[in-house]
């Protein structure tokens, strides 16, 4: 089982599609195939600057496409169902048991209220995830309609990852319309994310930062 062929699975492309409608209902931001695969590849990322190896890149990969899957059953501990979901899809394909077990865990475990890291392919998917902070998440474009989620991610107008391989750290460069939304809304919301992800890091045995319009804010 690869990556591409998990990007082509029937069944996984309907679960997050069917999750993103959920949440859409609930007006939550984009969980579409397109946040999916950019967790996935964003994972990987993270990986081969550290020097993980290619295998470990693919179950990254792999977990950061099924990750959201959880969400066609419920928002309320998706990643327990994910996980669950995921385990029932990858015993028919021909991956080991110790690779299903591995991305199995990685998808349980990357919700902030109930996950944490527990090895390298568990901390590269939530960084991944909880560093998808983008203008075009916003579902909902009427900005009269816009809940605190919205507002916050469409304030970001622009969002990139940086990796210094050298002094071990990771940093979320963030741009912010602080007219939009004020630095004590950005971290009402997503300031548990941020140190889920900073936990992540020191699972990789790096640090993690977070910048703002410039300036070093965690």
């Amino acid at each position: 089982m690869t990556y591409q062929e998990m990007k082509k699975n029937e069944e996984v492309i309907a679960l997050i599609e069917r999750g993103n409608e959920n949440l859409r209902v609930l007006g939550f931001t984009d969980h579409s195939q397109a946040h999916c695969a950019l967790v996935a590849e964003r994972a990987a990322y993270i990986l081969e600057q550290f020097g993980y190896s290619k295998h470990d890149r693919e179950l990254a990969k792999i977990a950061g496409f099924m990750h959201d899957i959880g969400n066609a059953v419920n928002r309320t501990r998706h990643a327990e169902y994910g996980a669950i979901l995921a385990n029932d899809i990858l015993k028919q394909t021909d991956m080991t048991l110790q690779d299903r077990m591995t991305i199995m865990s990685a998808i349980g475990n990357h919700d902030e209220s109930t996950g944490g890291a527990k090895d390298a392919i568990s901390a590269a998917l939530i960084i991944a995830d909880k560093t998808d902070v983008r203008r075009n998440r916003v579902s909902e474009k009427d900005k009269t309609k816009f809940d605190i989620h919205d507002q916050v991610n469409y304030a970001v107008t622009k969002s990139e990852i940086t990796i210094d391989t050298d002094k071990m750290v990771i940093t979320l460069n963030l741009e912010i319309d602080e007219n939009i939304c004020t630095m004590y809304e950005y971290f009402d919301i997503f300031l548990e994310r941020m140190l889920m992800s900073r936990g992540a890091a020191e699972m990789l045995g790096a640090k993690f930062n977070l910048r703002v319009n410039g300036g070093r804010v965690l």
